[in-house]
């Protein structure tokens, strides 16, 4: 089965880890995937360094629909079995070819498609709505959360015979392989998500500013469109001494800052199945969610890690102060439950595993 994945190839975040984390573990199975980006940019440059076969299409622009003629022939000529789309951009280039192709077409949805391109005015409407067509003419689409596949049927109409929950996975490492801890003196806290207003930063920064703990320091590893509007409102509580904005950050550089770190959050207002929660859970840190998504699959119960309630400054708070207030070693046996019970449940070896079932029926 020869297998094509497709992308924009200007991800940076959790797409790109989703991306390149499963085509490795296929290629150390021996599974023939390849991979072809829109235009060069970090998925790419990240799926080379793996050793992933990649292959670069050129588009122009984002609006280069020239070069669709020039993917029909890519994909034809390359025999491919499947063809599997990740993001609304891929999305809507095959949508528009997917009756030239021989291939079957998958596609992943990553995110909430209705909150992809919110705050874009008109244009957002029509992008939105596009994918939302591509969704329904594609012959398959991963969900990677229960609450996605429910909103796929039933807001977006698509098949629900197409649609398969498909949780997202990472590489586990030993815990002898996870650099040791640093000693250090504040209670740090680490968010890692684009700086949008769907990832809610600000409902974080108006909590840790309600509980008044000087104790408390707060890292911000992220950029977009919010960064500086977040910068000025941390000017406007006075928390300034408390927070530091690191911007986009490598995984070699979280790994590093991952040494101090007691506790990773998300605040956001929707999520899918978070992979930077994955990661910290992998570092032995644990976890702070707002009640996105398929969250309590990740968090089955309080032993394993907090969550809040979504959009509330009190909720997010009650529950920082709780870590906040737990022992050194509360926090290690909570971190080790956590990954003990991830391992088993959300490796990228499961998830590759499910994808491939899905594959063979077709």
């Amino acid at each position: 089965m020869k297998v094509l994945h497709v992308n924009a190839g200007l991800e940076n975040g959790g797409g790109l880890s989703h991306i390149v984390n499963l085509l490795t573990e296929a290629k150390q199975e021996g599974k023939d995937f390849e991979l072809l980006t829109l235009a060069e940019g970090p998925v790419a440059q990240a799926a080379r360094e793996h050793g992933i076969e990649t292959h670069v299409l050129g588009a122009n622009s984002r609006y280069d629909l020239a070069s669709l003629k020039k993917l029909t022939r890519f994909i034809n000529d390359g025999d491919y079995d499947i063809v599997h789309t990740h993001g609304a951009r891929a999305n809507l280039f095959l949508s528009l070819i997917h009756k030239k192709i021989k291939a079957t077409w998958c596609i992943t949805v990553h995110s909430d498609p209705y909150l992809d391109f919110a705050g874009r005015s008109l244009l957002g409407k029509i992008f939105t709505s596009l994918n939302i067509r591509a969704l329904r003419r594609a012959d398959c689409v991963f969900a990677v959360t229960e609450c996605f596949a429910r909103l796929l049927i039933n807001k977006a109409q698509v098949d629900k015979n197409k649609v398969h929950v498909i949780y997202n996975g990472i590489v586990f490492h030993n815990d002898s392989e996870i650099p040791a801890k640093y000693e250090h003196t504040y209670f740090n806290i680490i968010n890692v998500a684009r700086t949008e207003k769907v990832k809610g930063q600000e409902l974080l920064l108006k909590a840790v500013k309600q509980l008044n703990d000087q104790h408390i320091r707060l890292h911000i590893a992220g950029d977009g469109s919010q960064l500086e509007p977040l910068k000025a409102l941390t000017r406007q509580l006075n928390m300034a001494p408390q927070v530091t904005f690191h911007g986009f950050m490598t995984h070699h550089q979280l790994s590093s800052l991952y040494k101090r770190i007691d506790l990773a959050v998300l605040t956001s207002y929707s999520e899918s199945f978070p992979l930077v929660l994955l990661e910290a859970t992998d570092n032995l840190i644990p976890i702070l969610s707002t009640d996105v998504g398929d969250i309590h699959r990740m968090i089955p119960g309080p032993e394993y890690g907090f969550i809040a309630k979504v959009g509330d400054i009190d909720s997010i708070a009650k529950q920082v102060n709780l870590a906040v207030n737990k022992s050194n070693k509360e926090l290690r046996q909570m971190a080790h439950a956590e990954k003990r019970y991830a391992e088993e449940h959300f490796s990228i070896k499961n998830q590759l595993d499910s994808i491939l079932a899905v594959y063979r029926t077709f």
